[in-house]
């Protein structure tokens, strides 16, 4: 058998060369289409966010309306399968007043990251309907979905151990909501959606679409997600501290939460969240924004 000098073809037993196989050819040619159109939707869908300034991927199809849509489905099967405390209880008391506190900071916090941005605010807060429950359960946990529909399992409670750790966890959560991070996440899914297409349509066997899409989870997805969880943070405790909230709770809480998980976080590069360390080094180094916010907008201090 002739050896190709160059590696790059090969020969039949007679010595002519083996032609390659058609289907090489339209595998690449897929592949390349796929990539195309997942460039074309990446940057024609591609927003500035208000709160921080950055492009974003946001489709198009996805509006306010239709999230807060699905927010609500979502909080409405969440209730029917979990078990919200009497909303006259103490807990539950205690916990709207700190939403009521939280959402009335919305429009000042808003104005002001998007100055500090160089952005101009959304306003998308306002179509929203707010509403909060209770659910009786052993989650250190909360939840804001799009459009405001909000819950505090029982479980943080003793954890939090107080109304402003209970505050920087729910405004960590409503926060979410304001950077409409779930569009941005099923935009995500979306351009996941045309990977896997793309691999299925050009004939790659099911294991190497497994380690593409696992080359995608680890180098886009899960990086991405972190990044949601730090501006989240962010927003979330300049709200707690401009409603009169001390955003200093929030190291010790974090502390806590770490513990209360038995410190059994995995690495951070295969996590959807910054690993505690992390986290905590974060909000340290933004202690002293979240104290200018407290002083400028937190009428409590003011009158101090």
């Amino acid at each position: 058998m002739r050896n190709d000098p160059f590696g790059q073809g090969q020969y039949d037993q007679g010595g002519a060369p083996r032609r390659r196989g058609l289907f090489g050819n339209v595998r690449w040619l897929i592949l390349l289409g796929f990539a195309g159109y997942a460039a074309f939707y990446w940057f024609s869908n591609r927003v500035t966010d208000p709160y921080t300034g950055e492009k974003v991927l946001i489709d198009s199809s996805i509006s306010v309306e239709e999230e807060k849509a699905l927010g609500l489905q979502a909080y409405q099967e969440i209730l029917s399968q979990e078990r919200p405390v009497d909303p006259n209880s103490q807990i539950a008391q205690q916990v709207r007043t700190i939403a009521q506190r939280l959402i009335s900071k919305i429009p000042e916090v808003e104005a002001a990251i998007a100055q500090e941005r160089g952005t101009q605010p959304s306003g998308n807060w306002r179509t929203f309907d707010w509403d909060v429950n209770v659910i009786q359960s052993e989650q250190a946990n909360a939840f804001c979905l799009p459009g405001g529909k909000m819950a505090v399992y029982t479980g943080l409670i003793p954890v939090a151990k107080n109304a402003d750790a209970v505050a920087v966890v729910m405004g960590h959560e409503i926060a979410h909501a304001l950077l409409r991070h779930g569009a941005q996440r099923m935009s995500q899914q979306k351009l996941t959606q045309i990977g896997q297409m793309a691999g299925a349509m050009s004939g790659m066997d099911p294991q190497q679409q497994q380690m593409v899409m696992a080359a995608m989870g680890y180098g886009y997805l899960l990086p991405y997600a972190r990044t949601h969880e730090t501006q989240a943070d962010e927003v979330g405790l300049m709200l707690a501290a401009a409603a009169c909230f001390n955003p200093q709770e929030a190291v010790p809480l974090w502390e806590r939460m770490s513990e209360a998980s038995g410190g059994q976080a995995p690495p951070e590069f295969s996590s959807t969240h910054p690993n505690p360390g992390t986290r905590i080094q974060n909000l340290t180094a933004l202690m002293p924004k979240a104290m200018e916010y407290r002083n400028r907008f937190c009428k409590e201090t003011a009158a101090q």
